[in-house]
């Protein structure tokens, strides 16, 4: 998943981003207020980590200024200041959770894993298509019924699949939302992950739930229910 962290701290930022990157995030900086608002504007985020004491503006106005303009990430926001007011402030300005300094990473992980499960929009605490299912909060996967054992890869590679099924992504946009690189048209990471996750979520003599389009991307197809009669 794709994280923007907005800190105006470069120490605290850089410990954000590191801590959040060994939790297997893709994580973008920004230092100011009108960076994160064009950062934000310009990239399709899963989650915002936003800091509210920053230059140009402070983050309440971020926030206020993203659900203006119809960009709606989920929001954390992160504060050293922990009066009510300041926390009814940031719902307020459209954030979705607030969490006050000093906090334990351990806590702000569950926090983000809570927010990536209701997007923009509600979502189901676990997401299935057909007989394979993934617990975003547990960072667990089942196919059939059986538990399955993904590298962190794997499983962020599989959870962007499940959250866009029946459409085609683009090795592009996985690279983008899956690893911390641009693509460079010679890179084949996406296709050896994918190689790599078919072989653990597909079964023996049925078809690929993974679909390769020619010249496109891949595909997690929608299994198509079977009717009798």
């Amino acid at each position: 998943m794709r994280v923007l962290v907005v800190d105006g701290e470069p120490r605290t930022a850089a410990l954000l981003r590191r801590g959040l990157a060994e939790e297997g995030y893709v994580v973008d900086l920004a230092m100011t207020g009108p960076e994160a608002v064009w950062r934000a504007r310009e990239t399709a985020y899963d989650l915002i980590v936003l800091d509210v004491l920053l230059r140009g503006f402070d983050g309440f106005e971020v926030c206020r200024r993203l659900r203006a303009a119809g960009c709606w990430p989920p929001v954390l926001v992160l504060s050293a200041r922990n009066e009510v007011c300041d926390r009814v402030r940031g719902l307020d300005a459209g954030a979705d959770d607030y969490l006050a300094k000093p906090f334990s990473f351990a806590e702000l992980y569950a926090r983000l894993r809570a927010l990536s499960r209701r997007g923009a929009h509600a979502r189901p605490p676990q997401m299935a298509v057909g007989d394979l299912r993934l617990d975003p909060a547990t960072r667990r996967v089942w196919r059939a019924g059986a538990e399955l054992r993904l590298s962190p890869k794997e499983f962020a590679l599989l959870e962007l699949f499940l959250r866009h099924p029946g459409e085609v992504l683009t090795r592009t946009l996985i690279l983008e939302h899956v690893w911390d690189f641009p693509c460079d048209g010679v890179s084949n990471v996406v296709d050896q992950y994918v190689a790599y996750l078919r072989r653990k979520i597909d079964r023996a003599g049925q078809a690929s739930h993974l679909e390769t389009v020619r010249g496109a991307g891949y595909r997690l197809l929608i299994p198509t229910p079977v009717t009798s009669g």
